[in-house]
């Protein structure tokens, strides 16, 4: 812990979700007031996880907002010193992705600019965004850094899967960094990979569909895999807190600790965890392949430390999707499930 003097208060959105709940947990041990903002602060049952954290009884103040809400977030982040924005809609299975996942990405993050603005409060913006509005292309790069941008018609075009939110996330971040010169606002975000790790929330976090895709037979996520970079959810969290401090960040910081693809990963589980049926071979895959680099440079240069592995972040994640009964103990299980029902 850096310190215990009263920090903030500071707003994290999207505070019940994957990131967002670990996010507070650790912003309250590091001393700091927080507001949590939520669609829904009378669901108990989605935000329990947030009250019952240490601190969070003298520190932690949950807020109703909601994106689609233009003005929703100015009470919030009234008097704030900072915002974490977390909050994005992520449905890879939406029937209209352009006005239920596209626009209110967009519009949500300008609707928290603009509260921001009006605080006049609020010295720095970190918005969490996405390996997804760097690397989307149809020719791959070897090596990759915050200079390059997703293909947006690309991804219109080919509809793979996650298609509309690499769109949402490029688009939105785009948006943002307008309006930020504009008003000058001091805005950094923060560009994570596949955030894996242990978590509080009781859902099965969106990343974790993918991240465990090999476990649970989620074929439709192996293109993610083949090639992909990795961060823990903590080195995440982490990041972020040190970026909103740090005096002279600026930019985007791309936050990634490891390299893998998907016959890597595949080894991994199966020498890790023999009671799953981990597949070896994947169909319009071939090796050998090379790891696509994503470079953490910037954020290394100005003094940030990655603290766990490749190993932690699986052991992490499989550890409270089984605590939680989001997976099953053995493929036995799994298969004796589904002939159940």
């Amino acid at each position: 812990m850096r310190d215990t003097e009263m920090k903030g208060p500071v707003v994290v959105t999207g505070a019940a979700g994957y990131v967002g709940s670990w996010l507070v947990m650790r912003l309250l041990q590091e001393g700091y007031t927080v507001r949590g903002t939520v669609r829904d602060p009378t669901n108990v049952k989605k935000i329990k996880h947030l009250l019952d954290l240490p601190e969070a009884s003298e520190r932690l103040t949950i807020w109703k907002a909601d994106m689609d809400d233009e003005g929703s977030f100015d009470e919030a982040i009234d008097g704030c010193s900072g915002v974490f924005h977390i909050a994005t809609p992520m449905d890879f299975e939406s029937s209209d992705p352009e006005n239920e996942v596209i626009k209110p990405a967009i519009n949500g993050l300008l609707n928290v600019m603009r509260s921001c603005k009006q605080a006049k409060s609020v010295k720095r913006v970190v918005f969490t965004s996405s390996a997804g509005t760097v690397d989307v292309q149809e020719h791959r790069k070897p090596v990759y850094d915050e200079t390059s941008w997703s293909d947006i018609e690309f991804c219109r075009r080919t509809k793979m899967t996650g298609w509309c939110y690499f769109v949402s996330k490029t688009l939105a971040e785009q948006a943002a960094w307008d309006y930020a010169r504009e008003n000058n606002i001091d805005f950094i975000s923060i560009i994570p990979t596949l955030v894996v790790g242990p978590f509080i929330m009781n859902s099965m976090p969106p990343s974790m569909v993918t991240a465990l895709s090999l476990i649970t037979g989620s074929e439709s996520h192996y293109s993610i895999l083949k090639q992909h970079q990795l961060v823990h959810l903590d080195d995440l969290c982490n990041a972020g807190i040190f970026l909103f401090e740090h005096p002279t960040a600026e930019g985007r910081y791309i936050c990634s600790s490891q390299d893998v693809t998907i016959f890597e990963l595949a080894d991994l589980l199966k020498n890790k965890y023999p009671e799953y049926n981990i597949p070896t071979k994947f169909n319009g895959i071939d090796e050998p392949i090379k790891p696509i680099h994503f470079s953490s440079k910037r954020l290394l240069d100005l003094g940030f430390q990655y603290k766990y592995t490749m190993e932690d972040m699986f052991d992490g994640a499989i550890r409270s999707c089984r605590e939680k009964k989001l997976i099953p103990l053995t493929a036995e299980e799994k298969l004796y499930e589904g002939e159940s029902k």
